[in-house]
């Protein structure tokens, strides 16, 4: 079984993204597996939840903060597909701004 970990960087502000809403949903089910909220520092940890080898989707909710700190929203919500495939812990960034994002594996 593997562990998850993701974090916010709003590259607008140059600062973590707190107070965001990230879901973990197997690929194509409608159960959410787990659900944590960006702190401070911008991650969330589902250190409490093992994964098993599969495809995965990190929903990360961003409405409401980029409404707060950009003023307007474009991208509502952002889906992240992963593919799990061996025991280890996986790191999924994702880098936000108004109208951009994008995500690595991170370490």
């Amino acid at each position: 079984m593997s562990q998850l970990s993701c974090h916010v960087l709003d590259n607008t502000n140059g600062i973590p993204a707190s107070d965001i809403t990230v879901k973990v949903f197997r690929l194509g089910s409608f159960e959410c597996l787990a659900e944590g909220i960006t702190g401070a520092d911008g991650r969330v940890d589902f250190g409490d939840t093992h994964f098993a080898a599969g495809n995965y989707t990190l929903r990360f909710l961003v409405a409401p903060y980029c409404e707060a700190q950009f003023g307007q929203v474009f991208f509502p919500m952002i889906d992240i597909h992963f593919t799990i495939t061996d025991k280890r812990h996986y790191h999924i960034p994702l880098l936000l701004s108004p109208f951009a994002f994008s995500s690595y594996r991170g370490s």
